[in-house]
């Protein structure tokens, strides 16, 4: 060792301003660096929770009073259709939403039927088996509700897509004619038969003879039976009453 290396004082440590050594090691200075953001991270203070939304800043959207409510025609359950009828009426009241529907409707109409003793009795008969009318206004909401009432299994309509009735359907099933009060509504016989039926005639002149029915006349609770006499065919007007089916 020479003199100049035995003279040369040893080297110290830096020190920072407050008098803290720093190493001189540069993966040292990258831990402490590290450690001093996670200690800074730690010490941010905490922000307060968010304030709950305020249910006035929006309003839900209110019904819009100028939109339409149409008929349709709903598929339903076959001879279910009152207590289905029932049950969405009742879907409605539960959800709230009577401001979109208005009626729900089994269209039928009276008729009279005979017992074996001949008593006339007037009932229902349903216009259309299978099928309920309501009036109501299309959105989202509603079609999931009507959709998910148990018995109904779709609107009428092409691609999916609810059609609203025609003009002249909620005439004729909807709106009926009103009779004047001293005129006595006319009622339709419920007769048993249809067009192109097989019957025996069981009372009058040609009784215990066979026929095809031709036509049916509800109104005067008659049909029109072909019936063949002498090698012809002849139509012989009857009462309902008159002919039983084969």
């Amino acid at each position: 060792m020479n003199q100049a290396e035995a003279n040369e004082p040893e080297q110290q440590p830096e020190s920072d301003p407050a008098g803290e050594s720093v190493s001189s090691d540069p993966d040292s200075q990258e831990v402490e660096t590290v450690a001093t953001d996670s200690e800074v991270e730690n010490s941010a203070p905490e922000l307060p929770p968010a304030a709950p939304p305020d249910p006035t800043a929006n309003p839900p959207a209110a019904v819009d009073e100028e939109a339409k409510m149409d008929w349709y025609i709903l598929k339903v359950a076959f001879n279910r259709e009152d207590s289905i009828a029932d049950a969405l009426r009742k879907r409605v009241r539960m959800e709230g939403m009577e401001e979109f529907f208005g009626e729900v409707v089994v269209p039928t109409e009276d008729v009279a039927t005979f017992t074996r003793d001949g008593k006339r009795r007037v009932s229902k008969r349903k216009l259309l088996p299978g099928y309920i009318m309501v009036n109501m206004l299309i959105n989202d909401d509603t079609w999931f509700l009507v959709r998910e009432t148990g018995g109904i299994s779709d609107f009428t309509g092409s691609a999916g897509k609810p059609m609203p009735m025609e003009p002249s359907d909620i005439e004729r099933f909807i709106n009926r004619p009103i009779e004047d009060e001293e005129d006595e509504p006319q009622i339709k016989i419920g007769i048993p038969f249809k067009v192109g039926d097989r019957v025996r005639v069981k009372e009058g002149n040609f009784e215990n003879q066979e026929g095809d029915v031709d036509a049916v006349d509800e109104a005067n609770g008659r049909v029109t039976v072909i019936i063949n006499i002498f090698g012809r065919s002849v139509p012989m007007e009857l009462d309902h009453w008159q002919v039983e089916p084969l």
